[in-house]
């Protein structure tokens, strides 16, 4: 059946790489729950509705406006992620971790205290490794706490239209019942099963020539032409005092005689150098580079 195209959403899920994703989120969703069960004392179960792929902002205008969004920084791609968790399924979790049964407490919202924080934090961190050892057969990642937020809407990890791929569970704990989600960002983990999907359809022939395009455009990369400027550092003056400049009029720039100008490709300082001589010509002895400062 023909699909309209969405120009907003380039990125398209395959039916190869969402059956890839489900399979693996399965795997956590089975770890966790044991983890659950085994550290709050209570039945608990843990299985994935479903994967979609979506905005950002879809994402976070879906959530509810007050909840318990656990956000997650995900290496080596260095992208943010969120583990939501409903208020009901939060508070139900911190009562289990401190002897409480199993039951929905039926609180009004609000945020955790610093103890109900690192209860749930310490929990969570477990969840991290299920996490990684699930996603292990789609790419290689880790992940770390990096904090909780309260209100989704105030939540800018990343640009609006960025598309993400969002897991949906249904989370059980004795009663209680419940749907957390995962937000991933999507390039790196496409980027990462289409990596593997090119390694394993390869001949050794294809790969052979894959490598000898890579080396020749490497190689080209290197002879592109770039203009390079060493520059002093720049400083403010007002409209006024630029439209009264005269021929013969000394600008001081705040730029330390001892301090070496920086060597910049476009807005980019790569390097920095001191001033001198080469012949006839002005030149600059390279001192430092970016890196090593």
């Amino acid at each position: 059946m023909p699909e309209a195209y969405d120009f907003r959403q380039p990125t398209t899920l395959t039916r190869e790489h969402a059956r890839a994703l489900e399979v693996a989120l399965q795997n956590f969703a089975r770890q966790w729950g044991t983890l659950l069960s085994s550290r709050t004392g209570a039945l608990t179960t843990v299985e994935l509705d479903g994967v979609a792929l979506t905005t950002y902002n879809a994402y976070i205008e879906a959530l509810p406006s007050s909840t318990t969004a656990v956000v997650l920084h995900v290496e080596p791609s260095r992208s943010p992620a969120v583990l939501q968790l409903p208020t009901g399924l939060t508070m139900t979790l911190v009562d289990c971790l401190l002897g409480g049964p199993a039951t929905d407490l039926e609180m009004p919202f609000r945020e955790l205290t610093a103890i109900e924080w690192k209860l749930l934090g310490d929990l969570l961190e477990y969840a991290c490794g299920d996490l990684a050892y699930g996603l292990a057969s789609v790419a290689p990642m880790t992940f770390s706490l990096r904090g909780v937020k309260y209100s989704p809407s105030f939540m800018q990890l990343i640009a609006a239209s960025e598309q993400v791929i969002v897991a949906t569970f249904a989370l059980s704990i004795g009663d209680v019942v419940g749907s957390a989600t995962l937000m991933l960002v999507a390039e790196p983990m496409l980027a990462a099963m289409r990596s593997t999907d090119e390694q394993t359809v390869r001949t050794d022939e294809e790969q052979r020539e894959h490598d000898a395009a890579v080396a020749m455009l490497t190689d080209r990369i290197h002879d592109v032409p770039l203009q390079v400027s060493a520059r002093f550092t720049g400083r403010s003056m007002s409209a006024a005092a630029i439209a009264s400049l005269q021929v013969g009029d000394v600008i001081p720039l705040g730029h330390p005689a001892s301090r070496p100008l920086d060597v910049a490709v476009g807005d980019v300082v790569l390097a920095h150098a001191a001033i001198g001589a080469h012949g006839t010509r002005a030149a600059c002895l390279v001192v430092s580079t970016e890196e090593e400062s």
